[in-house]
Formats: C-alpha cells, sequence, structure tokens
C-alpha cells in the first residue's frame, strides 16, 4: 500500500464516491497497473486501503492476464495473514472492469525514503527492522508463502519522532503460494532485489526472500543496492558473477558481524545463505541484544530482543509469534539498575512484573529470603488480589542483578486481545500450583527444603 506522502493533488470530483460498500476519502497512490485509495468501511468503522486494478483495454490481451493473475494471488489471502508485521488482507472483490482488494490502512511511509544517502537511518534501526521483516516473512513461509518481491517499495513504516516505530510487509500480488492448485507466475520480483535462481526461474524456498531483505538491508546501510548499473543486462551479469562492494567501505561504523551476515545472505549459492528464517532473524537479535551495533542515547530495550527474551522464558511457552509480538507491544519494559526496588513492604499497587534479564532479591524485614532469576514473575499477588485490602506489598522486592523487567497492570492487561489474555490466565494457574508446591514442600518436609 503506498504511503499518503505519494499522493498527488486532485481534485474531490475526480474522485469515486463509493468503491462498493467503502467511501472513498482520497487517492494516496498511484501505479502503471493500480490505483489506491483511503476509504471508510462502515461495518468495522475504520479507514481501510482498496488498490483497485486498472485491467489491460484489451480483455484477452497477456497483459490483462497477467493482472488477474497477480490479483488472484493476493485475493487467495483475504483473511489468512495475521500477524503484527504483515499488512492484513481484508477483501476482494473480482469486478469485470476493476477488481479490487480491500486491505488493511497503514498510515506511514515506504522504506524508499530512508534509502536515500542523505537520509540513512541509524544501524540500530536497520537491524530491528530486518528482524521484525525476518519474523514476518518467516510467519508467511509457515503458511506456504514466498513473497518473491521483497523490497523496500513493499515495506511500510510508521515514524515516531525519528524512530521508526513499526514495519509491516505488503503487496502479495507476486507471491508463489506452494498449497495453490493453479499454475502460477513465474520470473517476477524487482530486479535490483532478486537472487540468482529468481533470476533463473528456478524452483524457490524462503532463501530466495532471504536473500531480498539482505539486499533491502544493504541499500539501507549504504544508501545503494548491493548492484546498481544502467542497463538491465548489467545488473543481471552483477547478480550472477558479481560481488557487492564490502559495507564497511561505504559506511562507517558498520559492525563486522552485521556485514558477514548481509554477505552470507547475498551469497550466490543459496545453500551458502542462513537455511531458514528464524535463523536469519536471531542472527539479527543477537547483533541487537550484544550490542554489537550502537545504541542509542536512550539505551532502550529493542524489540527483536525483547521477542527474543519472551521466546526464552518458561512463562510464555505456551504463547505462538503472533501473541508474543503483542506482548512486546502492548508490556511496560524498563531496565533497571543495582539496588533499584521494585516494590516496597507496604506499597499498594496492582502491577506485576516478569524478570526478563537479571535477578532480583526479596526482603522479608530486612533479611534476604529468596533469589529470583530470568523468567520469574514478582507482584502477581497483588496483580491478581480480588479487593483493594490484599493489594499492599509484605516484601522488598530490590535488584540484585541489572535486570530487564516487563510489567502490566489491569488496564493494560485489557489492551491485548482475549486469546493472549487467556494464555496469561493459564501461565499464572501454572505459575500458583508451582507456588503451592514449594509451600506443600516447606510444610511436609523442612529439612528437605532447608
Amino acid at each position: 500500500m503506498p504511503p499518503p506522502q505519494a499522493a498527488t493533488a486532485q481534485p474531490a470530483a475526480a474522485l469515486p464516491a463509493h468503491i462498493g460498500k467503502y467511501r472513498v476519502k482520497a487517492k494516496i497512490g498511484e501505479g502503471a497497473t493500480s490505483e489506491v485509495f483511503l476509504a471508510h468501511d462502515p461495518f468495522r468503522d475504520c479507514n481501510v486501503a482498496i488498490k483497485r486494478v486498472r485491467l489491460g483495454m484489451v480483455p484477452e490481451s497477456r497483459e490483462t492476464h497477467f493482472q488477474r493473475r497477480f490479483f488472484a494471488a493476493e485475493a487467495a489471502l483475504v483473511g489468512r495473514l495475521n500477524h503484527p508485521n504483515v499488512v492484513q488482507i481484508l477483501d476482494a472483490v473480482d469486478d469485470d472492469t476493476a477488481p479490487y482488494l480491500v486491505m488493511e490502512y497503514v498510515s506511514g511511509v515506504t522504506l524508499r525514503r530512508y534509502c536515500r544517502a542523505d537520509h540513512l537511518l541509524p544501524l540500530p534501526q536497520i537491524i530491528e527492522i530486518g528482524f521484525k521483516c525476518a519474523m514476518a516473512l518467516g510467519y508467511c513461509w509457515k503458511q506456504g508463502l514466498i513473497h518473491r518481491d521483497v523490497k523496500p517499495a513493499n515495506l511500510l513504516v510508521v515514524a515516531d519522532g525519528d524512530r521508526i516505530a513499526e514495519v509491516k510487509v505488503t503487496d502479495f500480488g507476486s507471491v508463489f503460494n506452494q498449497g495453490a492448485d493453479h499454475t502460477q507466475i513465474y520470473r517476477v520480483g524487482s530486479l535490483a532485489y532478486m537472487s540468482p535462481e529468481q533470476l533463473d526461474g528456478d524452483i524457490l524456498d524462503c532463501r530466495a526472500d532471504i536473500y531480498s531483505l539482505a539486499a533491502v538491508l544493504y541499500h539501507l546501510i549504504a544508501g545503494r543496492p548491493p548492484f546498481d548499473a544502467q542497463q538491465q543486462q548489467a545488473i543481471m551479469n552483477q547478480i550472477y558473477h558479481g560481488t557487492a562492494p564490502p559495507l564497511h567501505t561505504l559506511r562507517e561504523g558498520v559492525p563486522p558481524a552485521l556485514q558477514a551476515l548481509i554477505e552470507q545472505s547475498l551469497a550466490k549459492e543459496r545453500e551458502l545463505r542462513p537455511a531458514t528464517w528464524d535463523e536469519f532473524a536471531q542472527a539479527l537479535s543477537k547483533l541487537a541484544s550484544h550490542d554489537l551495533a550502537e545504541r542509542g542515547s536512550l539505551q532502550e530495550v529493542m524489540d527483536s530482543e525483547r521477542f527474543t527474551l519472551l521466546r526464552s522464558l518458561d512463562f510464555f511457552a505456551g504463547f505462538g509469534d503472533v501473541e508474543l509480538w503483542e506482548v512486546v507491544r502492548r508490556a511496560i519494559w524498563k531496565r533497571h539498575s543495582f539496588g533499584e526496588a521494585l516494590f516496597r513492604k507496604g506499597d499498594e499497587g496492582n502491577a506485576f512484573h516478569i524478570v526478563t534479564q537479571g535477578q532480583v532479591e526479596v526482603y522479608r524485614d530486612g533479611k534476604a529470603v529468596a533469589r529470583l532469576g530470568a523468567g520469574s514473575t514478582v507482584g502477581e499477588m497483588a496483580y491478581l488480589a480480588p479487593n483493594p485490602e490484599l493489594r499492599t506489598h509484605t516484601v522488598d522486592i530490590l535488584v540484585a542483578q541489572q535486570a530487564t523487567t516487563l510489567s502490566f497492570t489491569p488496564t493494560t492487561m485489557e489492551q491485548l486481545s482475549l486469546s493472549t489474555r487467556h494464555l496469561f490466565d493459564k501461565a499464572f494457574i501454572a505459575v500458583l500450583v508451582k507456588r503451592l508446591h514449594s509451600a506443600h514442600e516447606a510444610l511436609a518436609h523442612p529439612r528437605r527444603i532447608l
């Protein structure tokens, strides 16, 4: 979905009043074969983006045939993709003259804006974008989909000040659906980001999209694609036989591990690239969480680090990727220094913390009685308390080793989907069962516990 900034001035009278049941508000994008409108969905009571296809003038032409195939590829995904970093396809209408798709509206711009040498993003943000796109494309791969057109123009971002707050993969017109029972088009994609096997029209797997995403990240880092020339044949020759200039020669401060990952992912032979999206995403996450890329002055907990931390904790063992991303986005995250108090005896509150890194100590009347590490929950009894009288903390909980925590209150918990809240309930039950078992052991076998 092209961004609002791509819109050109157009008289309101030139706009259709409605497309189907959707009231058109503005044209927000236009291409050679389609146009995109901002519209209002009266049933969902929200804005949507409508991509309307311009079919060729000749009904049986090759151009019209391809346009209908691309439309059908996306239409087959209506209601199927549910991931926070993938634009949802909500509806499709196969009109005889102007078929259209209804999609989630994203108020942002594409990554093309940040591919210019004078508008490059900080390296930590580029790593973060890469991680989120890898997780999104990995989700699509698990649905049997190969995007085949991963490029900056198909990656939407929403900015929060000078920080990229969100990224979403869009435009599945070129997708290869391994579950489809009809013939699909080969040799599609955008040349600058296509792998050698995609140029050949060979059978593809996820490593073709991994190559393309690596080429996008290269462009975001260097301000130019890995291979560039005036003529298509020259670019193709470079893709087959050339070597992209090392990133550290094009931009200062590129960590060797980041350069090595990009170079590996751009390998001519697919067998030399990361084998899976999980492998690629974990490598990016390691770059973020181990501070191999420079952090901003705020020392933020990066989303990729947050997701990886949650995935490693027993508390979240029953959560899927979509639910984990919801927790990442809704939780209150904070780093704590040594000696900082999460709770003090006598404090009232209804929040709970989950320790994702580091350690905390529990003090009762000034005496340390327990040390808790990653995966531990603290404050959940006050959070779960049925009345205010039981929400007073009876112990001090201090940071014993620099820690990272996430926390929720009843208000923030209500912002989660019902399915995610249900998973929290199950996780809390498991925690309480363990606590009851420990209490039983302490009463029945005090010497064993000591």
